[in-house]
């Protein structure tokens, strides 16, 4: 049978999603807790999270043999969890579901907060700029950005996958407490949104103009592109599958 989980987790800890050898990762965690329950498994995500990138609606799946309701397993699974990740939901898969293969889209959500020194208080999942930002004009930045793109300038350096294009459907703002910067797309490259959030502030700030972001994306030429910002700033909101996946 194949379960699905709704996964939330503080990534400050955690040396990023997949396992690794020397190093604490979500997905350890949770095949640690799991075979508690239900024996051995191996836990597909809709995406590998980088080290100190956190998630709100991370969604995995696995299979096993279990007497467990399916949606009564994110409670069984919890107490053998870690007070930084949690099982939200649970629910049995439908037919041919694939928590990575058949995600359609994907939010991310880039957060910053103003201010002259660090807040403590705010410093775990947003990151300060000390500088006034131009908002008009990082939304025209935004705009630039939608749709589909070769986004090969904002790509970390060493990515092996097949092709650098991608879709962004949409990049929209949300001036609060914290500043929200939230990017949905069908799929991103490594580095890919910490990145557009750089630019994006650099832009606010004056620091690259909207020439240099059209010359970055029609050239691959990353040395136009702002800095890549620091991960603890950047959570995963949600996967769309295009359909329901759990009944509440």
């Amino acid at each position: 049978m194949r379960y699905v989980l709704l996964v939330a987790y503080d990534g400050t800890h955690f040396c990023g999603w997949q396992v690794q050898n020397n190093g604490r990762t979500v997905q350890a965690e949770l095949e640690r807790a799991l075979s508690r329950l239900v024996g051995k498994v191996r836990v597909t995500a809709s995406g590998r999270t980088d080290a100190g990138v956190h998630a709100a609606g991370q969604v995995c799946h696995f299979d096993a043999e279990s007497t467990i309701p399916p949606e009564r397993l994110a409670d069984g699974v919890n107490p053998y969890l870690p007070p930084d990740v949690k099982v939200l939901k649970s629910a049995a898969a439908r037919e041919g579901f694939d928590a990575n293969r058949t995600a359609k889209r994907k939010t991310y959500v880039y957060r910053l907060y103003f201010a002259r020194r660090d807040d403590p208080l705010k410093e775990r999942y947003a990151v300060r700029v000390g500088e006034t930002l131009d908002f008009s004009r990082m939304e025209e930045a935004a705009s630039m950005l939608e749709g589909e793109h070769d986004f090969k300038a904002f790509c970390a350096s060493g990515s092996s996958v097949r092709t650098t294009v991608r879709t962004i459907y949409r990049i929209g703002f949300r001036r609060a407490e914290l500043f929200e910067m939230r990017v949905t797309g069908n799929g991103f490259l490594y580095n890919m949104v910490r990145t557009i959030a750089g630019e994006l502030v650099a832009v606010g700030a004056g620091r690259l103009t909207l020439s240099d972001l059209k010359y970055a994306l029609e050239t691959g030429d990353r040395s136009k592109v702002g800095k890549t910002m620091p991960a603890k700033g950047l959570t995963l909101e949600s996967v769309d599958y295009g359909f329901q996946i759990f009944s509440e």
